[in-house]
């Protein structure tokens, strides 16, 4: 059972976020916040897999309680999913770099939602590989091969863990990474975490973020 806490200051909004919901049979929304501060307290209460957060509140804001989420040991279970009304804006990426394993826009279709929410709780990052581009060439702006701590990290990870991070960037599934690298669907998964755990990010989206921070991927390359 996936286990969901709704949090938007739109009552409204969080009623249709739930109808919808509870129509699945294997999603269960566990409480309903109307503020980040909320938020918190019900995450800690209910430890739910997926925080569907709007990215624009009261008293803290989505991107502040993405931050708290991502940086609470108790909270590390969590998959923030940002909802927001106005698609790729700078505040978006802003929730990615503070944790969160990445976002829907509104207005988006209902069996969408429902496969997102499925997508976000296995793990996985809510970046297809045409909005990866998009984001990162308008708000990645440091140079290719800058030195930051992220580009230091990557000397930890193997070869096979480096391309395999650099596919991820570029949008792939493990199953696309797989027949890239002409390896298993499971090995694939293994490199991936591997460098996961290695950068200490908490998730693909994460991991996105840094392969164009560090240089290892460029908004324009191949």
């Amino acid at each position: 059972m996936i286990r969901v806490l709704l949090v938007d200051d739109q009552p409204l909004m969080r009623g249709g976020f739930r109808a919808l919901l509870e129509l699945e049979d294997d999603i269960e929304v566990v409480a309903e916040a109307g503020d980040g501060r909320q938020a918190l307290v019900l995450a800690r209460e209910h430890l739910p897999d997926i925080a569907l957060v709007d990215i624009q509140m009261p008293v803290l804001d989505g991107i502040e309680t993405t931050r708290r989420i991502a940086a609470d040991p108790a909270l590390g279970g969590v998959h923030v999913v940002i909802l927001t009304n106005y698609g790729l804006d700078e505040h978006v990426f802003d929730a990615l770099r503070a944790g969160a394993a990445g976002f829907l826009v509104k207005d988006i279709e209902p069996e969408d939602f429902l496969h997102a929410v499925r997508v976000a709780a296995r793990g996985d990052a809510l970046l297809a590989p045409s909005i990866t581009r998009r984001l990162i060439a308008r708000y990645v702006t440091r140079p290719a091969g800058a030195v930051t701590g992220a580009g230091t990290a990557l000397k930890d990870l193997t070869a096979r863990e480096r391309e395999a991070v650099a596919l991820v960037a570029r949008g792939l599934s493990n199953e696309q990474i797989a027949a890239h690298m002409v390896i298993s669907p499971h090995t694939a998964k293994t490199h991936v975490n591997r460098a996961m755990v290695k950068l200490g990010v908490r998730d693909r989206a994460q991991l996105v973020v840094l392969a164009y921070e560090s240089g290892l991927v460029t908004p324009g390359g191949s």
